[in-house]
């Protein structure tokens, strides 16, 4: 039987995605250096979904952008801001409040 997931995966993602930004910009990163980076650790993440991502954080304070030109080919370079920091310190309780909770859930599930 094939489950569906209705959009299910998407709307997981976007957190995990915003933490997952705000935890890899502790050093500064371009937009490519970032899905490379994700790819690596087998999260593959289109373009067309971090960069609206950059931009909402940007606007939220919590990151902040840089150009360099490199090899005479401008980039645009992120890093996490002071108050993209206390935002991701509650994001993270967030999640291993919620993961503590799930966890509970499925060790009663599989009782």
């Amino acid at each position: 039987m094939e489950v569906r997931n209705h959009g299910v995966e998407p709307e997981m993602n976007r957190g995990f995605l915003q933490i997952l930004v705000l935890l890899v910009l502790e050093k500064s990163m371009y937009g490519y250096q970032m899905i490379k980076s994700f790819l690596d650790l087998g999260y593959p993440v289109e373009e067309n979904t971090l960069y609206p991502l950059l931009r909402r954080l940007e606007k939220n304070g919590w990151i902040k952008s840089h150009w360099e030109i490199e090899k005479e080919r401008p980039k645009k370079y992120y890093i996490i801001t002071d108050d993209g920091k206390l935002a991701r310190s509650s994001f993270l309780d967030i999640w291993k409040r919620q993961q503590k909770i799930i966890e509970f859930l499925i060790m009663e599930v599989e009782k």
